[in-house]
């Protein structure tokens, strides 16, 4: 892992698979480190033909960070960062992996920085900006735990933070079931590497919104992966922005929540991802 300084700001990542190969970008969603996307999702997709680049957001992990509810960045200047890591790679062009807020992320680029993507891919997202019909609300069970009172945490106690952590994860969980030793495994390496967990978990939330783009300006070969049990963002935004984007697959898959795609998915996922990839 290197922290890279750039502009300012410094943001940590992690590279596998050969430097010389085609590099795949892999962009994690709202509050999320790196982490969750693990070692062993990206040495099975790099299988030594890849190189597979997983950084840590500005607020999450080793990147700089911001006091709890004050962060001094935007949502295009989360949209920008990418741009800014692979510059300092030395890395023109890549393939561009965004989960969730990390897809809206991945969506701007491919539509404002055209000549740097490679292929898209776009996992358990939803058109960059929000505007796009009437697309259906995350789940009435998942909302309603947004109206309880926000939980009391101290966040000096390292082992109450994992347990917010893994219970901050619980409700996005599919009907494959919640894998709690393999959450509280990955919360328990983000937490102890973390800069600011209050921060982490706060500040991607109020930060300026980054001005939208239209998705169907999206020129670049685009693969959509969507669970039918997402919670969040339920199955017709994944649908919608394959319909939006010219030539975008759609991959539906079944028990998964709102989530990196979890090791009972790999023999799928996997697979379909680095075709796309290597024809991209």
């Amino acid at each position: 892992m290197e922290i890279h300084e750039l502009q300012g700001i410094e943001l940590a990542a992690d590279r596998r698979g050969p430097e010389d190969a085609p590099a795949v970008l892999l962009i994690a969603g709202g509050a999320q480190s790196m982490d969750w996307w693990t070692p062993g999702f990206c040495e099975l997709l790099a299988a030594g033909e890849l190189q597979v680049i997983r950084y840590d957001h500005r607020d999450t992990g080793q990147s700089s960070t911001c006091p709890p509810g004050h962060p001094d960045y935007t949502g295009d200047d989360l949209a920008a960062d990418p741009l800014r890591l692979l510059d300092a790679l030395g890395i023109r062009k890549a393939h561009l992996v965004g989960m969730s807020m990390g897809g809206g992320i991945a969506q701007v680029i491919a539509v404002r920085a055209r000549e740097r993507v490679r292929t898209l891919t776009l996992i358990e997202s939803s058109p960059a900006g929000g505007r796009y019909g009437q697309l259906p609300p995350p789940s009435p069970g998942l909302a309603a735990g947004w109206e309880e009172p926000q939980t009391e945490i101290d966040w000096s106690d390292e082992t109450a933070v994992i347990d917010y952590r893994v219970d901050s994860e619980r409700p996005y969980a599919g009907p494959l079931g919640f894998d709690e030793a393999r959450v509280r495994a990955l919360a328990t390496l983000e937490v102890g590497r973390s800069r600011n967990m209050q921060s982490s978990m706060s500040n991607h939330f109020i930060a300026e919104p980054g001005s939208s783009v239209d998705p169907a300006e999206i020129r670049v070969p685009t693969l959509v992966f969507h669970s039918e049990d997402d919670p969040m963002f339920p199955l017709p935004h994944g649908e919608v922005l394959a319909r939006m984007i010219p030539g975008a697959g759609l991959v539906r898959l079944k028990g998964m929540g709102h989530e990196i795609p979890p090791p009972a998915l790999w023999d799928i996922v996997v697979p379909e991802l680095r075709r796309h990839l290597l024809q991209g």
